[in-house]
């Protein structure tokens, strides 16, 4: 399948969660085997082969990563809502396009100088993957990249996120 046709699978789910909202679906992207292994593939060939682990943030990144971890022989550094990890490394709050949440990293799943790759679905405000590479760099991680299937552009995630490398396989 080629790419674009897999990223075409995406549904638009006008105000959800709340009014106003363009949410976007990769469940039929997930449901489809070929457009799958076709995205998987597609993110993982945006690593640098220095890349010695990857974050996965909860709940659809864990897909990703996990899909794409075993493509490239990675492990996956998991990044949980709070409540779900018996021992915390790290918390950080942040701001979404809608609300707010919390990202917690589990202890003794990051070393020192490790270089971590972050994988998510979607790149919206960049608050998420901006609270994800604080808990890893103040875990004494690398944050080497960071690659998504979508970015929605007009709400500034590249921005928030400086000068860090991003990988997005679409963006609108």
């Amino acid at each position: 399948m080629e790419l674009d046709d897999a990223l075409g699978l995406i549904a638009e789910v006008p105000d959800f969660p709340e009014p106003g909202v363009l949410f976007r679906d990769l469940s039929p992207l997930f449901a489809d085997a070929g457009a799958f292994k076709t995205v998987t593939d597609a993110l993982a060939s945006t690593l640098d082969p220095s890349v010695d682990a990857l974050a996965g943030v909860e709940a659809r990144g864990f897909l990703l990563a996990a899909a794409v971890g075993y493509a490239r022989g990675l492990g996956v550094v998991l990044i949980r809502k709070p409540g779900k990890l018996p021992q915390v490394a790290g918390r950080v709050d942040y701001a979404l396009e809608y609300g707010t949440a919390t990202v917690e990293l589990p202890s003794g799943v990051v070393r020192p100088g490790q270089r971590i790759a972050v994988l998510d679905d979607v790149l919206a405000t960049g608050g998420t993957v901006a609270a994800t590479g604080k808990l890893l760099e103040d875990a004494g991680a690398v944050v080497d990249s960071v690659s998504v299937v979508l970015e929605l552009a007009a709400l500034g995630g590249r921005e928030v996120l400086g000068n860090r490398k991003i990988h997005a396989l679409r963006t609108c």
